[in-house]
């Protein structure tokens, strides 16, 4: 009787292999639950360092392009016919004239274009920035040919460049207007807008800046009245 007695209390307080599989399941589904929910956690947590990182580069990068741009001398050849200055562009780039940052190399006014150009080494495209010093002596609009690069955002689909202004030759009472070309030589336009596509992700803040020198300051023979 009492043998009897302890096999029963051992198959009450013992588990059966159902209900052992059962446990081991469910074990199972919470820790693809739990192993799930870590995978998302930091698949998110390295999509928003790579947004802010992004977004770092975004605004450090747009800054640079403000500064330089606002800085813009109205820089002139001096042995071309009609003294042109040192600034043109049209939609997929722009040259200017402006002083080079000490911290970057030496000094002085360089000659710069912004676009966006394939990079050595990577497959994608950057948006660059080539410099030089140019020869105001030269008979010659210069060229970038031997020019330095400095890449100021990688992974750049596109660049579009509008300038706000008159036409050339247009008399003042013509209202400016937004253009894809920028084709006068004796004046700067009053406005420029930078608009940047990397190849991802969504389009940058549209960039607008304002040339901080007016047009007189490079020209020898200013007329006021006619300007």
């Amino acid at each position: 009787a009492e043998d009897a007695d302890m096999m029963s209390r051992s198959r009450t307080e013992g588990f059966t292999l159902i209900e052992l599989l059962v446990a081991v399941g469910l074990l199972a589904l919470m820790s693809a639950v739990l192993f799930g929910s870590l995978g998302f956690a930091g698949r998110s947590w390295d999509a928003g360092e790579a947004k802010a990182e992004n977004n770092a580069g975004m605004r450090l990068a747009g800054d640079y392009l403000r500064t330089q741009l606002a800085a813009q001398h109205p820089q002139r050849m001096r042995k071309i016919v009609e003294f042109p200055l040192l600034f043109s562009g049209d939609r997929e780039e722009v040259r200017f004239t402006a002083a080079l940052p000490g911290r970057v190399g030496l000094g002085g006014m360089w000659y710069f274009r912004l676009a966006v150009s394939p990079v050595s080494g990577k497959q994608e495209t950057a948006l660059v920035v080539d410099r030089m010093i140019p020869d105001l002596a030269a008979l010659e609009m210069p060229n970038f040919n031997d020019a330095e690069r400095s890449v100021i955002a990688d992974d750049i689909k596109a660049l579009k460049v509008s300038y706000y202004g008159r036409d050339k030759g247009a008399s003042l009472d013509v209202a400016p207007s937004w253009r894809d070309r920028w084709d006068d030589t004796q004046l700067l336009p009053q406005l420029i807008r930078i608009e940047v596509t990397p190849r991802l992700g969504e389009p940058w803040p549209s960039i607008v800046v304002a040339p901080r020198e007016a047009p007189e300051a490079g020209c020898r023979g200013w007329d006021t009245v006619r300007q």
